[in-house]
């Protein structure tokens, strides 16, 4: 309405101005004159305008007729879509001029003008992969879905576009959770553009969440080809899903085929600690127990892990805590002062009960990276060599509220797992899942340790609490963490734990 009323009063504005313009030329004075070959012409200010405004009119006839003939000529030398082209070259301006009013209305987020440019520039335009994908965008930038998914459709049934309507309908599938029919479309469109790295990153991921390892090996594979992946990382990622794939084929007993499939895996990539473990339990299950030692220290060398040990135990699981001391010498030889090398001598030392030796093997770690492994270590020195309660019970009270210490942590969202796997469980990225430190949140609750008190009940004799270099400083909360009863058999415990 208010728009209505705009135009309105400029229509009246410009005939009061016209009027006012044409009676001011009637009482101008004199005129113009013109002499040309003997011939003179007077007109008056009125008519001089009259006739200027029909020169020009009558040039830019002659240029469109001119223009015209032009293409009439054209057409009759052979060429079909002259005169075509010269009919449709004012609608194709019109249409090019609409399609780049919504490109930039596309751009600056106003997806309602660009959804009606695209609409009117489609009435000018014979060019549906512009107008199509125009509108197809500003739909989904609007939240129309229904409207993206249509204009994606009628992309699909064109050669040129029919990539553009595939991807489309793709992420369209991912946005609702469809997964199977995202999987589908994203094969379709790797088939028509094998090197574009959205459409290999999207179907590798959703390959990976499927447990179709083959296929996603070949995908990686084409990525490598096509230059999109460097080849250091192709290897490590070949191997974490040709692990994936044993690891497949030995749930579904598969034979010697899943052991095969894990020593590839660890030949592709050494340090990839699942595959270590791994192809040290096919060696030591087929009796090559010097090739499954020999591939736990060459992981070891470059990331010792927990796991590693174990499996490294494994290979001699009855012999005495002495010799399996003796014998894990040799794996943290090449890096004796890494973290997780002094904690499982410290370990292995405490399971020989000898308890001197593990307070030199753990060494100042409790100061330098108290969590709870170290400080739960710590307390089981202190008891074997006898310490009083207070002192090994202020050691389990740090452990119980510390940090828990490297854990399979991935690097997209943080999210801490139990145990290793191929894509993490909270956001679904694959190969992130990491041997580290979680980050520390900036505020932790105080809760639980002010209800330990109140749960665990008071130490018998706080007097024989020794003034000790090495042993932190009590306090009284930490003093009454556990019950006496338990405290006995925490060596006991601590050595089971590290034989198994």
């Amino acid at each position: 309405m208010l728009w209505s009323l705009i135009k309105i009063v400029v229509f009246v504005a410009l005939v009061a101005a016209a009027t006012l313009g044409a009676s001011y030329l009637l009482d101008m004075q004199g005129g113009v004159l013109i002499a040309m070959g003997g011939i003179e012409i007077n007109l008056t200010p009125l008519k001089a305008v009259i006739a200027a405004v029909v020169l020009v009119l009558a040039v830019w006839l002659f240029l469109k007729l001119f223009g015209l003939l032009i293409a009439l000529l054209h057409f009759i030398n052979g060429d079909e879509t002259a005169l075509s082209r010269y009919f449709d070259r004012n609608r194709e301006r019109k249409g090019f001029d609409a399609l780049s009013e919504g490109m930039m209305a596309l751009a600056s987020g106003e997806g309602r003008k660009a959804m009606s440019k695209a609409a009117k520039a489609e009435r000018y335009l014979d060019r549906p992969e512009l107008t199509t994908l125009l509108t197809a965008q500003a739909a989904e930038q609007v939240g129309d879905r229904a409207k993206a998914e249509e204009a994606y459709k009628k992309l699909v049934t064109t050669d040129r576009t029919r990539f553009v309507g595939v991807r489309g309908l793709m992420h369209q599938k991912l946005l609702d959770g469809d997964t199977d029919t995202a999987l589908a479309l994203a094969e379709k469109a790797f088939g028509l553009k094998p090197g574009h790295e959205e459409v290999q990153d999207t179907l590798l991921r959703l390959q990976a969440q499927k447990s179709d390892w083959k296929g996603a090996r070949s995908t990686l594979k084409a990525k490598l080809r096509h230059g999109t992946l460097p080849r250091d990382v192709h290897r490590r990622r070949d191997a974490v899903l040709a692990l994936s794939e044993a690891k497949g084929a030995y749930l579904e007993d598969a034979g010697s085929e899943s052991g095969d499939a894990a020593i590839e895996a660890n030949k592709m990539s050494p340090d990839l600690i699942p595959a270590a473990v791994m192809a040290s339990e096919t060696y030591v299950a087929r009796n090559q127990k010097r090739q499954a030692t020999k591939v736990l220290k060459k992981a070891w060398e470059t990331s010792p892990h927990p796991d590693l040990a174990a499996a490294y135990a494994q290979i001699e699981p009855d012999e005495s805590p002495k010799e399996r001391l003796k014998r894990f010498s040799a794996l943290v030889k090449p890096v004796p002062t890494h973290r997780e090398s002094r904690l499982l001598m410290a370990e292995l030392n405490i399971a020989a009960e000898d308890f001197p030796e593990a307070r030199r093997a753990i060494g100042n770690l409790t100061q330098e990276s108290p969590d709870a492994r170290t400080l739960t270590i710590m307390a089981a020195i202190e008891r074997g060599e006898g310490a009083p309660d207070a002192i090994v019970k202020g050691w389990l009270a740090r452990a119980v509220t510390a940090p828990r210490g490297p854990q399979w942590t991935c690097e997209n969202c943080h999210n801490i797992q139990a145990n290793w796997t191929p894509i993490c469980n909270n956001c679904a990225a694959f190969d992130t899942l990491e041997w580290t430190t979680a980050p520390v949140e900036e505020y932790q609750s105080q809760v639980g340790t002010s209800m330990l008190p109140l749960i665990v009940g008071e130490i018998e004799d706080n007097s024989r609490t020794p003034a000790t270099v090495d042993s932190p400083p009590v306090e009284p909360e930490e003093a009454e963490i556990l019950h006496t009863d338990g405290l006995d058999t925490a060596p006991k415990a601590e050595s089971e734990r590290v034989k198994k």
